[in-house]
């Protein structure tokens, strides 16, 4: 087994006055499961039609194609299964296939949407493909072994014809997409960040007006990147020696949150804690210095906030991720842990905190517990490796 992840991410515009996409993206696996799949199924039309058209295909896709189906099998099925529109009396959606099998090798299928971009050390990279007809559709698809820092952009066709009708005559077009992901290609750039700046650039074409269901997914090959994060002493002083020595001996970047914890961090290292008073946010308490962590926060209001940055992180239609601009210490610990980390460690304590019994105060005991439990499922369903661990 190879040190590499696979990544995902996607977002999706509204066709102006609808209120669903009729665009969807499916994924399964993910992180260092045998196989990742992701499908981006484009429904035709717009609306509820188009939703279910799309929901249906990338549903039945990437649960055959994950399952080792061949791809003869997931097409006929989709032929018999999609309902037939009564106005066009066709049953039709389009649809891009990414699917890596571990971590070493990739499967792209395409039948309609624009062509799969694929980046390799930030520059385009013409892989190879065949087509056949499978149930009447033309189908391409393509093998390859995968580097690390390959990115695969899929879209639906409206982000080529992003601009008709307002900035652009002809629209987007696929190269101009291609020069943009590159000149704004960076290593460390996430999947779901590359997706943000690509469907971004869609909607200003738009003007903000999008004539169509637009999608961008993308799936980054990526070296593993190892993240934890201790909060709270434990519920006996007894354990107090046992999880630092498990905390620090964790390969990966260090995140400590609440002061207490912090201070046993610093008597554990025999090293000084250094406060700082920069407030960037009034919202959030300023971080604390202390060779050795990568970095210091308070505890309950910081995780709280980097909870409310998760769950409008897995919007799929959040064009903006404010946190990406800010410094403050929640905003940090979402970078951290969103878009660079793959295996994220939880060190929990139990001790109870006498701040959190004032009865005047809105938070109460168990928060932390379940603060932490809320976050570890959004980075869950962000793909990331999860592991928390309570003393």
């Amino acid at each position: 087994m190879n040190n590499l992840w696979t990544e995902t991410g996607y977002i999706s515009l509204n066709k102006t006055g609808e209120q669903l996409c009729g665009d969807r993206v499916e994924v399964t696996g993910g992180g260092e499961s045998n196989r990742t799949t992701l499908v981006l199924a484009d429904g035709l039309g717009s609306g509820v039609k188009a939703n279910i058209l799309s929901t249906l295909t990338s549903k039945i896709l990437c649960t055959m194609i994950s399952g080792g189906m061949s791809i003869e099998s997931c097409v006929e099925t989709i032929a018999e299964t999609l309902p037939v529109c009564s106005v066009r009396k066709v049953a039709y959606s389009t649809f891009s296939i990414i699917s890596i099998s571990d971590n070493e090798i990739a499967e792209l299928i395409q039948f309609d949407n624009p062509e799969i971009v694929v980046l390799r050390n930030g520059v385009r990279y013409n892989y190879p493909y065949t087509t056949r007809k499978i149930a009447g559709k033309t189908i391409h698809e393509s093998r390859f072994p995968v580097e690390e820092n390959d990115v695969f952009i899929a879209m639906s066709d409206g982000a080529t014809y992003a601009g008709v009708g307002h900035r652009l005559s002809h629209g987007w077009q696929r190269e101009n997409i291609i020069d943009f992901a590159e000149a704004n290609y960076l290593p460390e750039n996430s999947a779901k960040y590359i997706a943000g700046t690509i469907i971004d650039e869609c909607n200003r074409l738009y003007e903000g007006e999008p004539g169509d269901d637009t999608t961008v997914a993308v799936v980054r090959i990526c070296a593993r990147h190892p993240v934890n994060l201790v909060i709270g002493p434990p519920a006996t002083k007894d354990q107090d020696i046992k999880m630092m020595n498990l905390f620090f001996a964790k390969e990966g970047a260090k995140i400590i949150c609440g002061g207490t914890t912090a201070t046993m961090a610093a008597r554990y290292l025999r090293r000084d804690l250094k406060p700082t008073l920069q407030y960037f946010d009034p919202e959030v308490p300023p971080i604390s210095l202390l060779d050795g962590v990568d970095l210091v926060t308070e505890g309950v209001i910081t995780i709280a906030r980097v909870l409310k940055y998760a769950e409008d992180y897995l919007d799929g239609t959040d064009l903006s991720a404010s946190w990406t601009t800010k410094k403050d210490a929640a905003a940090l610990i979402a970078c951290e842990l969103f878009e660079k980390a793959t295996d994220i460690n939880f060190f929990v304590g139990r001790a109870v905190n006498p701040a959190h019994q004032d009865p005047d105060m809105p938070i109460t005991f168990g928060i932390k517990i379940q603060l932490i439990e809320s976050l570890a499922k959004c980075l869950e369903r962000m793909g990331k490796q999860i592991k928390v661990s309570y003393f």
